[in-house]
This record gives structure tokens, C-alpha cells and sequence, in this order.
């Protein structure tokens, strides 16, 4: 089979907005090459090179994002990513840089795509115990570590942007043995399974896209917890019997202001919700909607151009 590898070139702050565009496109897979990675693995020592361009080891900032997709689909597919990462541009209106955007794309023989996107992963430690590893990269894990694997399809969510890190960071802080949690708009189902690995009683994944949710259950079952794990294909509407006591979202700011109004009753009084994917420009947006639907604001956490907040849901 073949497959059209497509390369949009962007920055480190736009590369998991564009891997989001990207993944409604592509069933399998959606990598980011970002030479902050390559600084990372000659800083962690986790690989080495004979020789290495010096240049490369400069923050340039930039960042390429790859997606493949079927040379059946590429006709129909390449115009409609170019017109979403448009409409991001528009929305972006200059919060943050996003680079030239250009689309490249090249021919990709059989299965040669695993092989490509799986060079652009490595261990991340995360917060005090959760080291996210790729499926197929060995990892001696450390008395106090909990592990969690990812394997070579998952969707959006690997740990590696600090949207996501900033979630399991303030998760961490959170949990108790007792936690039911809520991971909405789950993708590869990160934030859920390490939920449970971390100890949470159990967790509820969530995720409109068909893509992500397949990823999640697979990913559930990759680390062991897929019988303390429940992933459902929904938007929360009518799913009246999930009431958790820590609520996870990682999406955007837009969309979660119009997700807003359907928490409040999946969540318990006195629970703690934690939002993420939120740049600057949008957090006082953010904590307005929230706060007038009886979140109060705990704390606010950023990295780079993004910003996390966690909230404790006031009693009617």
C-alpha cells in the first residue's frame, strides 16, 4: 500500500494544533519532528551520534509535523487540510508563531511510514512518577516510576507537549485512591490510564473521534487497566451516570468554552476539574465561563506559550 507522507512546516508553539488538524485526516499516524526532541536526547543521554550537524543543536524553534494518508484519500484530503490550517491561522490571529505553514508531501512505499514516525519518540518523565514510553522502546523502570505505554498508532496525546504534561502534573497532585476520573476528549487515552496506573479507583474516556477512541481501548489494554477503564465514542450529552471526582480536558480554549455547559454534572461537588490547551490570549475566557457555571479557580500553571487551570466545583 501506498501512502502520501504530508509535511507541514510550522513552529514548536503550532505543532500539536497542527497534528490536530492532521489527525482528522490520518488513520495512521501523525508525527512531529521538533528540534527541541533533538536537544532532549543528547541532554538525557538517550541516544547518541558518531557525528552531528552543530546547528542542530540550536532552538530554532521550528518544527515539522507529518501525517499519512492513503494516495486514494490524498485528492480529496489535501485541499481540506490546507482550508483547517487556514481557519486555525484566522483564528490564531497572531497569539502565537506559527511559521510558513507550507504543506509539502512525498510518495511513501508500504509500511515504511511505521518505521519514520516511530524515529520521533523517546521516554518522557513526567511530574514525579510517570515516564510515558513508546510500545517499542526498551525502558528499565525505576522503583518509584509508573509506566505507561503508547503504542505505534496512538492518536493525539503522547505525553510529549506541554498541554499534556501539564494535565498529568496536576493529576498527579490531585489523585487519591479513591478518584473516579474523567478524561474527556481522550485521544490516545494518556490521561486516563495514568489515572489508573497512578492508583484512581477508575476512569471514563471520552472522545468524538472514532480514531481516538479505538487508539484509547487499545492503549488500555496495552497497560493492564482496561478492566478499571470504560471508553465511550460521545460528547458527554445525555451520559447522565458519569460523576467523576477529577475532570480532564486538553482540547483548545474555543472549544472549551462551548464544552462548558455540559460538565458541571459529571463532575462531583467539591471535585476537581483540570483544563489544558489554553494559550494566553484565551485564559481570562476561560476562567469566566467556567467560574459563572460555579468553578472555583485553584491555580494556574503554564509552559511556553500554554496555560493550564484547575478548578474545585463549588456545592449547588
Amino acid at each position: 500500500m501506498k501512502f502520501t507522507e504530508v509535511t507541514v512546516h510550522t513552529t514548536s508553539e503550532g505543532s500539536e494544533l497542527i497534528a490536530d488538524i492532521l489527525w482528522r485526516y490520518s488513520g495512521y499516524g501523525v508525527a512531529i519532528s521538533d528540534v527541541k526532541d533533538v536537544i532532549a536526547l543528547q541532554r538525557d543521554k538517550v541516544m547518541y551520534w558518531d557525528y552531528m550537524d552543530e546547528d542542530l543543536t540550536k532552538d530554532t524553534g521550528e518544527a515539522l509535523v507529518k501525517a499519512f494518508i492513503t494516495v486514494e484519500d490524498t485528492p480529496s484530503y489535501l485541499p481540506q487540510i490546507r482550508m483547517d490550517i487556514e481557519e486555525m491561522q484566522k483564528n490564531c490571529d497572531g497569539c502565537m508563531p506559527l511559521g510558513s505553514l507550507e504543506i509539502t508531501t512525498r510518495t511513501v512505499e508500504g509500511d515504511d511510514w511505521i518505521e519514520i514516525w516511530r524515529k520521533h519518540f523517546r521516554p518522557i518523565h513526567i511530574g514525579s512518577r510517570v515516564v510515558v514510553v513508546p510500545e517499542w522502546i526498551k525502558y528499565e523502570k525505576q522503583p518509584s516510576e509508573v509506566i505507561v505505554k503508547l503504542d505505534s498508532n496512538m492518536a493525539f496525546g503522547t505525553g510529549e507537549h506541554e498541554t499534556t504534561s501539564m494535565c498529568l502534573e496536576l493529576l498527579q497532585q490531585a489523585l487519591t485512591p479513591e478518584s473516579v476520573c474523567l478524561d474527556v476528549g481522550c485521544g490516545s487515552g494518556i490521561l486516563g490510564i495514568s489515572a489508573v496506573l497512578l492508583g484512581a479507583k477508575s476512569a471514563y474516556l471520552t472522545d468524538i473521534d472514532p480514531v481516538a477512541t479505538d487508539s484509547a481501548t487499545h492503549n488500555c489494554k496495552l497497560n493492564g487497566v482496561a478492566e478499571k477503564c470504560t471508553v465511550k465514542r460521545t460528547d458527554l450529552i445525555g451520559e447522565n451516570h458519569i460523576v467523576a471526582d477529577i475532570a480532564l480536558a486538553n482540547i483548545t480554549a474555543d472549544v472549551l468554552c462551548r464544552l462548558a455547559p455540559t460538565l458541571p454534572p459529571h463532575i462531583k461537588d467539591g471535585g476537581t476539574l483540570i483544563l489544558s490547551g489554553i494559550i494566553k490570549e484565551k485564559l481570562d475566557g476561560v476562567l469566566e465561563t467556567y467560574g459563572a457555571l460555579g468553578f472555583e479557580h485553584k491555580r494556574t500553571v503554564n509552559k511556553g506559550e500554554w496555560y493550564a487551570a484547575e478548578f474545585i466545583k463549588r456545592a449547588a
